[in-house]
Parts: C-alpha cells; structure tokens; sequence
C-alpha cells in the first residue's frame, strides 16, 4: 500500500507540481512587478490595523488576527519536522529551493488571499471564503468548487493535522517516553474543546500561541547561530553547492533537491495550495488587496525566517543527515548542540506549533464544509471526524501520514492553480487601484464594486459593506 502511494506522490511532484507552482510563482512575480519586495513596509503597517466593532454591532476579524490563523497553519510540522524530512531526502540543497518558492511564491500568496477577500460572503460570525468561493462566484464552476472543498477538507482537517498529531507524539516519545496513545488522546479532547468554540475561540487561542512559539523558536536558533558563527560561511557554501547538484553526496542530486525543496516549501508556507485564502478572508479590512500584501508576509515569516532556523540548527550541529528523519532529527541536532535540554525544547516547541496548525488547519475545513452544507450535524460529525484522524496520525507510522499528506495536497493545489491562472487579472487590477491611491496621496485605500464593473454583482459581500 505505502510503495502505490509513493509512486502516485512522486508522479504528481515530479512531472506536474514543481514546474507548476514555479511557473506560476515565476508569472505573478512578474504581472505584479514584484509585489512581495515593493510593499514590505506597508505589510508591516497593515499589521497594525485593528479591528473591534462595526457599525453593525459585531465584533470582526481583524488584519491581525487573519494573519495569526494563516500562521498557525504554515508555523507546525513543516518548519521543524519538514525541514528536516527535506535535508534527510535531498540532502542540504533543498533548503535553497525552500527559499527560492518562498521569495517568488509570496507572489502568488499575494494573488489567491487578494482573490479571497474579492469573493468572501458575510458567515454566522465572521466573514467566510477562499479557493472553493471565489471558484464558484467567479470562474461559475460549482462542481469545481465542491471538488476544491472536498479535497482541501481531507487534505487539511484529515491529512495535514494527522501529520502534525504524529510529530507531536514522536517528539514527546523520544524526549519524554509518553506514549503516542495517551499523547493522541490528550491532543483529541483539546482539539475538540477548542474547535467546538467556532472561529472567534480559533483566532483568540492562535493570536496568543503563534507570536509566543514563533519568538522563542527563533531567539533558540539566533542563539544556536552565535555559538556556531564560525560555521555559517561553510554552511551556506554548502547549501548553494548542493542546490545545483555540484556535489553528490548525502542525497544532494539536483533533482531530488528541487522536488524536496518545493514540496517541504508549499507544505509549509502553503503559497499556491490555496488554504490560507480562507483564513485571509475572515478579515475585517477597506481593500481586499491589503490581506493579500499581509499573506505574502506570512510566507515570508515561515519560510525565511523559521524554517532558515531549523535548517541551520540541523546543518551546525554535525548530526549526519541520514542518522533519523522528520522531527528526531531536529531533536538530534539540537541535544548535540545544547545537550538533553535540546530535545526536550523541540518536544514543547513542536506541541505548540503542530497544535496551532491543528486549529488552523481545521478551520480551513469547517470553511469549506460549509459551502457543500450548512447542516449542524454535518458540523457535528465532521468535528469529531477531525478528532478521529487527530488519534489516527498519533498512532500510524511516519512515512504513511506524510505520503498521504502529499498526495492530497498535490491535488488540492493543482485545483487552485487553475483557478488562479483564470482569475489573477482581477487580483491584478486591485493592486493597480492601490498603487494608483497610495501614489495620490491617501493613506488608507478603500475599495468600491464600481470599480470592477465587469463581476460587480458578483462580489455581493462588498456591494452590502459599500451600500
């Protein structure tokens, strides 16, 4: 069974996902004349942005919020676990093919949370949307929205949070011999506890969690960085060298570093895959363009900053890369560097940001739940489904959990592309109105149907906010 889903995980990367999400990374960096570099302090201004009550008396997402519940999606398994799980399979070149999807990827970031934002329909307690609305409302193919909701539900809510309930348990065995039964049970009524609080209780939890897990990490990586300054101009040579298949060791051969690379890239800073428009259209804000520019610095955030940190660390710390894979080797590397202390650091740091992605990864899929059904017991029933694979990740091996997770998000991704390729000039045109009022003067743009004519009754959301 596990050899039929690697051949079909490798098909899908090899021939279809790289070239892909390259390409389209490539393209919208180009059409938006480098968004991601020209709008960097804007992105940090945005941030500041608040949001409390409306005029309507309710209490919305704000820019600050949206962001932290993309983040506590892409900062988890994928900046400790996946880093590693790259440089242990394509060996250190794949960290410069992490950075290059990050830099060109925030571009398309940028394009699918702006589109986002355009189609987002007002929900029960805040706004709603992403790929499978702005499918349905503006490419007018509903089937290709169910079929986006269905696959980026499993994906998510099943898959991905079954990858971050098995890094936690495998972190929490080797540092403290829990076992992963009653670590899986403990993960299951937390989970339950919070999603069962809806959206409002997701961001509150994930605006405390995400900036406190993602500073210590950091400040733990600066920190392993001084004691091994030394080491820092050999460690960058080695990755460049490696990039590009110069030397042929320790898994470095180009290709396979390329797919690692691009494949642990999209699985953490998710650019292109399409989840965190859904998060990026809860936000409360005056121009849809704005949660783009603030998703592009998500990636940016996740990529660069934090999964830089966990390959350094796993680079300085001499472990050879072959020794053990996913989350073990980072703990390696880190109690080789600070002694057992090391490991026992990764253990808590993985329990909260595997746990944030738990949270935020569910909300992606009670979104889109909702656009095939509005049934409570359809809620219901897929909350406690989520609990279920939350336990099945805690008890299934390793590379079973990470296979599955990349197939399914292959083909969720893939979905999205299409639609991007189909839609991005709208996304294009906003970033042309705010350019066009940030260059006359006004330092807050705000954006009105009228001025995409053309999908006017399309974008019913903004025709309620603006009448």
């Amino acid at each position: 069974m596990l050899e039929w889903l690697v051949t079909v995980s490798d098909f899908l990367w090899s021939y279809l996902l790289v070239a892909l999400l390259l390409g389209c990374a490539l393209l919208f960096t180009l059409r938006s004349r480098f968004v991601q570099f020209g709008f960097l302090r804007e992105m940090f201004r945005l941030l500041g942005e608040s949001t409390s009550k409306s005029a309507d008396g309710q209490r919305h997402i704000s820019s600050f919020e949206a962001f932290v519940i993309s983040l506590a999606s892409r900062i988890g398994t994928g900046n400790l676990a996946g880093v590693a799980t790259a440089l242990f399979v394509g060996g250190p070149g794949a960290v410069f093919w992490m950075w290059l999807i990050a830099l060109l990827g925030a571009a398309t970031a940028f394009v699918e949370s702006t589109l986002a934002q355009l189609y987002k329909v007002r929900g029960k307690d805040s706004f709603v949307g992403g790929p499978a609305y702005y499918i349905r409302k503006g490419l007018k193919k509903p089937w290709m929205a169910s079929l986006f909701a269905v696959l980026i539900i499993v994906n998510f809510a099943f898959a991905f949070n079954s990858v971050q309930s098995n890094t936690i348990c495998a972190a929490f065995d080797y540092a403290f011999g829990v076992s992963p039964l009653w670590m899986g049970i403990v993960l299951v009524v937390m989970t339950l506890l919070i999603i069962f609080g809806g959206v409002q209780r997701i961001a509150k939890v994930s605006s405390v969690i995400v900036p406190f897990m993602a500073l210590g990490y950091i400040v733990l990586a600066l920190v392993v960085i001084v004691m091994n300054i030394g080491m820092l101009p050999d460690v960058l040579s080695l990755i460049f060298r490696h990039a590009f298949g110069l030397e042929q060791t320790m898994g470095g051969v180009f290709g396979v570093a390329v797919m690692q690379g691009v494949k642990r890239g999209l699985f953490s800073n998710e650019a292109g895959e399409g989840s965190t428009p859904n998060a990026a259209a809860t936000a409360t804000v005056s121009h849809p363009v704005k949660q783009g520019l603030i998703q592009a610095l998500g990636v940016f955030s996740d990529t660069l900053v934090i999964c830089s940190c966990t390959a350094f660390i796993i680079l300085m710390s001499g472990v050879p890369l072959d020794e053990a894979n996913g989350i073990r080797l980072t703990q390696q590397a880190l109690v080789a560097t600070l002694g057992p202390n090391g490991g026992v650091f990764v253990a808590v740091s993985i329990f909260f940001f595997a746990f944030s992605s738990i949270l935020g990864n569910y909300y992606y899929g009670e979104a889109n739940l909702r656009i095939l059904s509005e049934s409570k017991w359809a809620m219901f029933v897929f909350r406690l489904l989520t609990g279920g694979w939350v336990l099945f990740g805690a008890l299934t091996a390793l590379d079973v959990v990470w296979t599955i997770a990349d197939i399914t998000m292959a083909l969720q991704t893939l979905c999205n592309l299409v639609a991007l390729f189909g839609l991005s000039k709208y996304a294009l045109k906003l970033l042309d109105n705010y350019r066009a009022q940030k260059r006359s003067g006004v330092k807050d743009p705000v954006f009105h149907r009228d001025m995409l004519p053309e999908i006017e009754e399309d974008i019913e959301c903004w025709q309620k906010e603006n009448d």
